[in-house]
């Protein structure tokens, strides 16, 4: 574990937060715009700073700060980051800031509340990503509701409350098992017989313990229902199309972009290494979740009328290979899962951004409101086809690479699980081909379509960034996956030293 002498993480995860209380002083929009701005551009600036200092050989945790918080109960404020979490930190600061920047003509009603959940959305965000104890990781994990129910029951559309109480509902629901899977580690860790024999909520601590296969079995259980919702996977991903479709634009692309993957986080980070037997054990269900989330996802949105519900449904397709790939359990399938997170977020919140730039212009997203567009909005439509097809994998575009890491590791566990994701992959293409083609393509005879204006400089600055990633990862990911490879390598070996335990112990009760 390696110390930080500057308190990095706490200034990127408290600068948002500074930057919510200062807005709380101001009245008018601009400078409100403004702070806020500035404050998580400060933030994903100190995030950039991390990378020099990072050794990506190292697969403990780095820049470290422990603070004694409740002694008594064993909780300490404990942060740190590793190369997965590392990139995770950075793509929460950068699509934070472009959440910002891509509101300053949606937002026009109480613009202060506005920009100040975004703010502590983002706090929270981090905070998740750097938390090192559990009382602190699900504190941030709670945090982190609220503004995203404000964001979507103020300024949504449609049925936003209904949608914001629906989200609200099942991630809570999630969450209190959590914090079940969490006291029922913070007691076994207490047993001497398999834990340290103390009240600890540290997670690397807790790293140390050495449970029964049957405590794993329903501790891994507790924890899945937390982060299973907040995939989400198939069958409790029924919140998602709802909060996504009435959230404004700026929560859909912080919400698919990283609030999606907290959930995801939550499996590599807690499960897999604190229960490596439980995760051998529920690979069956979570390959089978995985791969009816990866069809039916794409099956639905296939036949979504409506924009941001398509890109929604989407969203429990890509997730579906994301979590085939990290329970494929080997380093090419993890490394892709990991890859995915990113390529998801960079990917989708982009096409989360390119449905907003046309709903604040026609103040419709029905697909067939739109036609020709390619015509009136030709930069537009350049960006829009970059995205869509970094969305389907085109080789060249960064969800290529991650796509091929995913298949390479379900091939190596199963051949046939390769098989069923290729299916999705068709399926994307599908959909994601006759939405450009409807949309961009034909005669522009509708004349609301006429006066269409192009991207201006403002939408051009916030995408160019993420279109540069997209070709970035595409065409050189090795600085991405060597952020990355040493910290997956070292959960991968954790479990496949428990999957080869597992099977010895099953060939010898055999031969016995």
């Amino acid at each position: 574990m390696s110390s930080a002498t500057f308190p990095m993480l706490s200034l990127i995860t408290a600068l948002p937060l500074v930057g919510a209380i200062v807005l709380l002083f101001l009245q008018d929009a601009r400078h409100i715009r403004l702070v806020a701005t500035v404050m998580s551009a400060i933030a994903m600036l100190f995030s950039f700073m991390l990378l020099p200092g990072f050794d990506a050989s190292q697969s403990v945790m780095q820049f470290t700060e422990q603070v004694p918080w409740i002694p008594t109960l064993g909780v300490s404020y404990t942060v740190g980051i590793d190369g997965i979490s590392l990139m995770l930190l950075v793509m929460t600061t950068v699509l934070s800031l472009i959440a910002i920047v891509s509101s300053y003509t949606a937002i026009h009603e109480r613009v202060k509340e506005y920009y100040v959940s975004i703010l502590l959305l983002e706090t929270g965000m981090v905070g998740v990503f750097v938390a090192l104890d559990l009382f602190l990781f699900y504190l941030f994990w709670e945090v982190m509701l609220v503004p995203m129910y404000f964001l979507i029951g103020i300024w949504g559309g449609g049925r936003r409350l209904y949608s914001a109480i629906k989200f609200f509902l099942y991630t809570l629901f999630g969450s209190l098992f959590m914090l079940l899977g969490i006291l029922g580690l913070y007691f076994s860790n207490h047993n001497p017989a398999y834990g340290t024999g103390q009240f600890t909520f540290s997670l690397l601590e807790l790293y140390k313990i050495n449970l029964p296969e049957t405590v794993q079995f329903w501790l891994f259980l507790a924890f899945f229902l937390g982060f299973v919702i907040k995939v989400p996977m198939f069958p409790f991903h029924t919140w998602l199309p709802d909060a996504h479709t009435d959230a404004p634009t700026a929560g859909s692309v912080l919400l698919a972009g990283v609030l999606l993957k907290m959930g995801t986080y939550g499996f590599i980070r807690f499960c897999l290494p604190l229960f490596p037997e439980a995760s051998v054990t529920f690979v069956p269900l979570m390959v089978t979740l995985s791969i009816i989330g990866i069809i039916y996802g794409a099956l639905v949105a296939l036949v979504q009328t409506d924009m941001k519900r398509l890109v929604a449904y989407s969203s429990v397709s890509h997730l579906g290979f994301v979590m085939l790939g990290m329970f494929s359990l080997n380093i090419q399938g993890v490394t892709g899962s990991v890859l995915q997170m990113v390529n998801h977020g960079i990917s989708t919140g982009a096409l989360f951004l390119i449905v907003g730039m046309l709903y604040e212009r026609r103040h419709t997203r029905e697909i067939a409101a739109f036609s020709g567009l390619s015509f009136q909005m030709p930069v537009f439509a350049t960006i829009f086809a970059v995205t869509l097809f970094s969305s389907i994998g085109l080789p060249g575009l960064n969800g290529f690479i991650g796509e091929v890491l995913i298949l390479v590791g379900a091939f190596q566990h199963r051949p046939l699980y390769a098989g069923f994701a290729v299916v999705g992959i068709l399926l994307g293409a599908a959909y994601m081909l006759w939405l450009f083609q409807r949309m961009m393509f034909g005669p522009l005879d509708k004349p609301e379509n006429r006066s269409l204006t192009d991207m201006n400089r403002r939408e051009i600055a916030y995408m160019a960034p993420l279109v540069i990633l997209m070709f970035w990862i595409g065409l050189y990911p090795k600085p991405f996956i060597h952020l990355i490879e040493s910290s997956v390598t070292g959960i991968v070996k954790k479990v496949e030293t428990t999957d080869s335990k597992m099977a010895a112990s099953i060939s010898f009760k055999s031969s016995d």
